[in-house]
């Protein structure tokens, strides 16, 4: 990511083209970390977005409209206080660093002319936005830096501002052929390393990019290189912010995600992405973060449902092997019974304080001895009674314990069914159907404030070779939708055999398709299941009439009886 001080040269340009001259119209702070300002030049109003939060810092002319909230921060008064109705009348780069100071003409609380200035700082985690008067006194900061924090440099209300401490760099748009060249010279280490550690506001992109324009790779010593073209290249880019001409870009991958912008064309990964140009370089910035804002909340809310059923499958796992080690002691109840009924036989032979007696088995073809142990606290009818009342527990416990082994297994498949479909889910809509499905199936809680939603997305759709029409289930609620709400009885269900997957409908339209349609519906129906990698996936397919849901049964569970399996390698 390269929101170096080229990238802020270029957007430096852009708003002394836009919001230079114009007044300050409104102020909103929606967030601790971000400021709106909008601008209004005429009837026309711009809405500048600073940030400084750490990892999505940026200053950007925006079309957002934020939420505010119904009481202003006091930071956001403050602002209001001093640069409503202020005229924007300078914007500077100061000494090619990664901020931008802006200059405002207004009136103090006297009605004297005055000027005030902001200074937006995007520093990495020093992001910060600082105001502060003529006379360099801060008067306010997003974040406030004491002695505790930093012994170098303190932002704190009645401090004289001073700019972010400079690096041993040397300023790129200040240097000649002859320094650049006695640098590289007197340098042993790699070239876009040189370049990096010599000038400041360059990233690694941008150095990388000008090694790579020189001599066709990123990766070349400095030793080896040709220092005439490097410091062409180096000067052409420099020259690019000197005399604003930007060519802003967005690289984005083969899967269409952003993973670099610049302020200059960038050559380095040849034809492995898609270089996308924008007029805008604020439309640019803003393009690149909401495509990783969004990948990032995707990312964020598949892990939370992840952790949701990774917690249900250990829950569920310990449960099992709980109650299944507790049925297995109670196939001592029919012992139990023996010992009640031998002790009431042989009553006459047990008195009271005995801790065992030795009678003979009359359940036994041989008829051998027998030890049963006694309490000898109790009578030895009570000894009976004690030992029927183990057989009785352990009868229940065994039928229940069967009926919750059998509960908790069945949970723990469809765990297993939401495992699969979180897999392939690919937008937060779909997320957040999931974890709606796991809080109507009681394994999750509704988030405060969460509505539950009314509609479910749209299944995924295909087109056979032969022109049919095939529905495929993302979740379990989208699989209960499309199999009892939308086809048509006479349509052909799929689903991969004994394993998680989608449902996949196959619309007829009162035909009966030919054998390639049903090919193709069940490799759609393996792809999308838990043994998409796998060769010669069973799938199973009737007819949607033949599917039956059972009474109370989790969302995207059925059952049927009359069926054909269908064995195909599955493809995406």
């Amino acid at each position: 990511m390269a929101f170096d001080a080229g990238m802020v040269a270029c957007l430096c340009h852009e708003f002394k083209n836009t919001i230079l001259g114009a007044k300050v119209d409104k102020i909103y702070q929606p967030s601790k970390d971000e400021i709106f300002i909008v601008f209004r030049n005429g009837k026309k109003g711009t809405r500048l977005l600073l940030s400084c939060a750490p990892g999505t810092q940026r200053v950007v002319l925006t079309e957002e409209k934020p939420e505010n909230p119904l009481t202003a921060p006091m930071l956001c008064m403050l602002l209001r206080k001093h640069l409503m109705g202020g005229k924007l009348t300078a914007i500077s780069q100061p000494d090619f660093e990664r901020m931008l100071l802006f200059t405002f003409s207004c009136y103090d609380e006297m009605g004297d002319p005055c000027v005030k200035y902001l200074a937006a700082e995007m520093l990495g985690k020093f992001s910060n936005l600082i105001l502060f008067d003529q006379s360099y006194r801060i008067l306010g900061a997003v974040k406030t830096v004491d002695f505790s924090t930093s012994e170098k440099r303190q932002i704190l209300a009645g401090l004289p501002y001073e700019l972010p401490p400079k690096q041993d760099k040397v300023n790129p748009l200040c240097e000649s052929k002859e320094g650049f060249l006695q640098k590289a010279r007197d340098s042993s280490q790699a070239a876009d390393r040189f370049i990096l550690s010599s000038y400041a506001g360059i990233s690694p992109l941008i150095a990388k990019e000008i090694v790579y324009r020189a001599h066709k790779t990123t990766n070349k010593p400095l030793c080896e290189c040709d220092l005439e073209k490097l410091w062409f290249y180096f000067d052409s880019i420099i020259r690019c912010v000197k005399e604003n001409a930007y060519h802003p870009v967005l690289i984005m991958d083969q899967t269409g995600k952003a993973v670099e912008y610049s302020f200059v064309a960038i050559e380095q990964y040849g034809v492995s992405v898609v270089c996308n140009c924008y007029e805008s370089p604020s439309l640019l910035v803003e393009t690149f973060f909401e495509t990783r804002t969004q990948s990032e909340r995707h990312r964020q809310k598949a892990a939370d449902v992840f952790r949701l059923l990774s917690n249900a499958e250990t829950r569920l796992t310990r449960k099992i092997e709980l109650q299944t080690k507790e049925l297995s002691q109670c196939n001592q109840k029919e012992e139990y019974k023996q010992y009640a009924d031998l002790i009431h036989a042989h009553m006459y032979l047990i008195k009271r304080g005995m801790k065992s007696v030795r009678v003979q088995n009359y359940y036994s073809q041989s008829g051998e001895l027998i030890d049963i142990p006694l309490n000898e606290q109790l009578s030895p009818a009570a000894n009976a009674q004690w030992y029927y009342k183990k057989y009785n527990k352990a009868k229940v416990a065994q039928t229940e314990l069967t009926k919750q082994i059998a509960i908790a297994k069945a949970d723990l498949a469809y765990i297993y069914t939401v495992f699969d479909a979180l897999t392939r889910a690919q937008t937060t809509a779909e997320i957040d159907e999931i974890r709606q499905e796991l809080a109507e199936a009681g394994f999750a809680a509704r988030k405060k404030g969460e509505v539950k939603q009314k509609t479910l997305g749209k299944p995924l759709s295909f087109i056979s070779t032969d022109g049919y029409r095939m529905l495929c289930g993302k979740n379990n609620m989208q699989n209960d939708q499309l199999t009892f709400k939308t086809a048509d009885k006479n349509d052909y269900w799929f689903h991969v055999k004994n394993a998680p997957g989608s449902h996949v409908i196959l619309c007829c339209n009162g035909e009966e398709p030919p054998e390639r349609a049903f090919t193709e519906a069940a490799k759609l129906a393996a792809s999308h299941s838990k043994l998409a990698d796998g060769e010669n996936v069973p799938v199973d397919y009737t007819k949607v009439k033949n599917v039956k849901k059972p009474p109370g049964a989790k969302p995207g569970y059925v059952i049927y009886h009359t069926n054909w399996t269908a064995y195909v390698s599955p493809e995406k």
